[in-house]
């Protein structure tokens, strides 16, 4: 997929889903549980992007590493996203959680060398204003 911006209004819609169903999940079992679920719905992605690569993914050393970090932290992330979706509105939670590209930039401007905008600064406090609010 060349488009960049469809891909990542389609990753919006469907993170939309899944910032959602974790709050129907933890309403009939508890958080670890349904991160077991979870991983299940991503083992049958996963098999489908094997297909997709026809069982010859690339391999480099740092970018395996890096692959296996982001499934690490996507899922010990995605368990206390369980576990605070069980314990308060989602509408709230969600919003923090998904806060996380204060993260994303703060690391690309220390270790990528990636220049943060006035612009993203301002959003950045925004967000920060956002965080207050919606927890308050």
């Amino acid at each position: 997929m060349d488009n960049w911006f469809l891909a990542s209004f389609l990753a919006l819609i469907i993170y939309g889903f899944w910032g959602f169903f974790p709050k129907l999940a933890v309403t009939y079992i508890n958080p670890q549980s349904a991160l077991v679920y979870e991983i299940a719905g991503a083992a049958l992605v996963g098999v489908v992007a094997l297909f997709l690569v026809k069982f010859q993914p690339e391999s480099h050393p740092r970018g395996i590493m890096f692959a296996v970090l982001t499934g690490v932290c996507g899922m010990v992330g995605t368990l206390f996203y369980f576990w605070a979706a069980s314990k308060s509105k989602i509408s709230i939670v969600v919003s923090v959680t998904a806060l996380y590209p204060l993260i994303t930039i703060l690391l690309a401007a220390v270790f990528l060398k990636e220049p943060i905008t006035v612009k993203q600064i301002s959003g950045m406090l925004c967000a920060l204003l956002a965080i207050f609010l919606l927890s308050s």
